[in-house]
């Protein structure tokens, strides 16, 4: 893994569900498995296609029930996340994934609080929380969880959109983004993973996100690419992700080095740790062995994750982790 300060600003705590966790939480909660343990689990992350691990993903939830489930969950993530040298997190959840299944919004949410509040005194890592929409789901349904987690905005940081991305364009999702600016939420959204390049710039022209997550499509149109360079748009990428749902053939393929070399401000993240073969270290590791990163690469791509991190309220933090990166060893490794 590589050790270097790094922010992560693509992870859904849902999935650094770990089996020995989702076992442990199945027993506590009733909840039978069908699996006959955990390497049957773990055989059953191998996926064709983003909806093969949605299936997989959603099912899985069933385990989690109470505020204290969450709060292992979070600190199970960060204690992980700060030994593979993550300084901030900012952690994506899907309140409908967890209402929908009759767990009160509220539930959720004050019990990922409950590590986060202490993530810093614990394991150094600030964090934020951005409450993401299924965008499979009705936008009706979107603003209805908007409405349900106004009781919970000072723990919550921006909105984000996830889940199946073809034919559920970021348009669909106007309204509700307008009334989380109105907010004073911060915007995300994912686009351009399986969509195609329209929808990144449906996402920055009439979401109005700050981040793109994903963005992989975007190589597929030359005056996006250009327009992604010239505004410096962030881009949460998920290099073992895509490989595992069959965006990219194998990580040698990965457009990664391309975009740094297009002047993308692109990040490396670790999306659903879980299933996905490693955590954010493991994924920075496993794009230099792939594509012949240099080691100021790799300290571009740990600078990008603070340049892009909703810091705007502690610049010192910020300022305090760039040096950090500056002055990093590689040797250490």
């Amino acid at each position: 893994m590589s050790l270097i300060p790094k922010a992560e600003l693509h992870l859904h705590i849902e999935g650094t569900l770990e089996p020995e966790l989702a076992f442990a939480l199945a027993e506590r909660n009733g909840v039978d498995l069908p699996y006959a343990g955990t390497d049957a689990l773990r055989r059953a992350y191998l996926f064709s296609d983003l909806q093969s691990f949605l299936d997989l993903y959603y099912g899985l939830m069933a385990v989690l029930h109470t505020a204290d489930d969450f709060t292992e969950l979070a600190d199970a993530y960060l204690a992980r996340a700060a030994a593979q040298g993550v300084r901030h997190a900012e952690i994506f959840f899907d309140p409908q994934a967890h209402t929908e299944r009759g767990i009160p919004i509220g539930t959720v949410i004050e019990g990922l609080a409950h590590a986060l509040d202490h993530a810093e005194e614990r394991y150094g890592v600030s964090t934020r929380l951005i409450m993401c929409f299924l965008r499979d789901r009705s936008a009706e349904s979107a603003m209805q969880t908007l409405d349900a987690a106004k009781p919970y905005l000072h723990h919550i940081t921006g909105v984000g959109l996830d889940s199946a991305e073809v034919g559920h364009p970021p348009s669909k999702f106007r309204e509700v983004y307008a009334a989380a600016e109105s907010l004073g939420l911060r915007k995300v959204a994912h686009a351009g993973e399986e969509g195609p390049p329209a929808y990144v710039r449906e996402a920055l022209d009439v979401l109005g996100v700050e981040r793109i997550d994903h963005g992989l499509r975007s190589v597929e149109d030359p005056e996006l690419v250009e327009r992604l360079a010239r505004e410096q748009v962030p881009l949460t990428l998920c290099p073992l992700s895509n490989v595992r749902l069959r965006a990219v053939d194998t990580l040698e393929d990965h457009p990664l080095r391309a975009m740094m070399d297009a002047g993308l401000l692109v990040t490396v993240n670790s999306d659903d740790p879980s299933y996905f073969g490693g955590y954010v270290g493991d994924t920075f590791h496993a794009v230099r062995e792939a594509l012949g990163l240099t080691q100021e690469q790799l300290r571009e791509l740990a600078r990008n994750s603070f340049r892009a991190a909703f810091l705007d309220h502690d610049e010192a933090r910020r300022e305090r982790c760039l040096a950090e990166v500056a002055g990093y060893d590689f040797d250490r490794e």
